[in-house]
């Protein structure tokens, strides 16, 4: 019987696995529900921003803020790769960073360089494994990323291309669209295209009811709200992809739950049709000697 001491053995490691599993379904379920309302609650923020922005630069036309600017001459872009610290979260950071290797390469054989903010464990390291330049990170966020933490290491490429080092910065991240979906993005961040975000920030009947006194004036008032619109979207870039972290991990932990039970029951089978075997060859040794008696 010493193979079905084996395959007993195996059931109790599978059926440890599977409450290991169960338990981080359950724990993945009641993050994901605070990692929305987080995710839900930073949208009207940046929307909100972004339409006082272009109201006060639609009054002040003759001003133009450096994130509207386009540079085709210098050859050199910026990418934030958004991801997770921790891993059993199914394919989620493995097809964003297939999104970003794609658009290195593209780069690359344009002949730019590519300056790199990593936030989140998975994608520095494997920034690092690549052999990117990585200028700044920010790891271990925890289940509420706070602003400050994501702001800091965002700011150094912002403050790069209002210096006009870079041609372009692109915001790349897992966006939450359900539960059972979550879609990889590479969205270009900087420059602003003035045409969209106005069709964005646009009242369905088309006419704004605004009119504001600036302080200290429209220019420093634009500079300020613009760059508060960059960082809120890198912020929720990071709160997106936090949301979409919990829901592929309860996802994939459910369906590893799901997987150990039918393991569990294959095991069973093969369990009993081993013992059956065993008992039958006792029975069939105890007659042949009795025959023979």
């Amino acid at each position: 019987m010493a193979g079905s001491k084996a395959i007993r053995t195996k059931i109790k490691s599978v059926q440890s696995t599977r409450k290991i599993t169960k338990a981080m379904e359950m724990v993945s379920a009641a993050k994901m529900k605070k990692a929305q309302d987080r995710m839900r609650a930073s949208r009207p923020y940046v929307e909100r921003a972004l339409q006082i922005a272009l109201h006060i630069a639609k009054a002040n036309t003759e001003y133009k803020h450096p994130f509207l600017a386009h540079r085709e001459a210098v050859r050199r872009v910026g990418a934030i790769v958004v991801t997770t610290d921790k891993g059993l979260c199914g394919g989620l950071n493995t097809n964003v960073l297939r999104l970003v290797l794609a658009a290195h390469k593209e780069w690359r054989a344009k002949g730019l360089d590519v300056d790199y903010v990593a936030i989140g464990n998975k994608g520095l390291g494997f920034l690092q494994r690549l052999g990117a330049n990585v200028v700044s990170h920010a790891v271990q966020l925890g289940d509420r990323p706070h602003l400050d933490r994501v702001v800091g290491p965002v700011k150094v490429l912002l403050d790069e291309y209002a210096k006009g080092r870079l041609t372009a910065v692109y915001l790349c991240y897992t966006r939450f669209i359900n539960t059972m979906k979550q879609e990889q993005m590479v969205q270009r961040l900087l420059p602003l295209s003035a045409d969209a975000m106005r069709s964005e920030a646009t009242p369905a009947g088309g006419k704004y009811g605004w009119d504001y006194i600036y302080e200290p004036d429209a220019p420093a008032v634009i500079d300020e709200l613009l760059i508060r619109y960059v960082e809120g979207l890198a912020y929720q870039a990071t709160v997106e992809n936090a949301a979409s972290e919990q829901a592929a991990r309860m996802v994939a932990m459910k369906s590893a739950t799901d997987n150990a039970g039918n393991v569990i029951a294959e095991l069973k089978l093969v369990y009993n049709k081993t013992r059956q075997a065993g008992i039958t060859k006792e029975l069939s040794e105890i007659v042949a000697g009795a025959a023979a008696v």
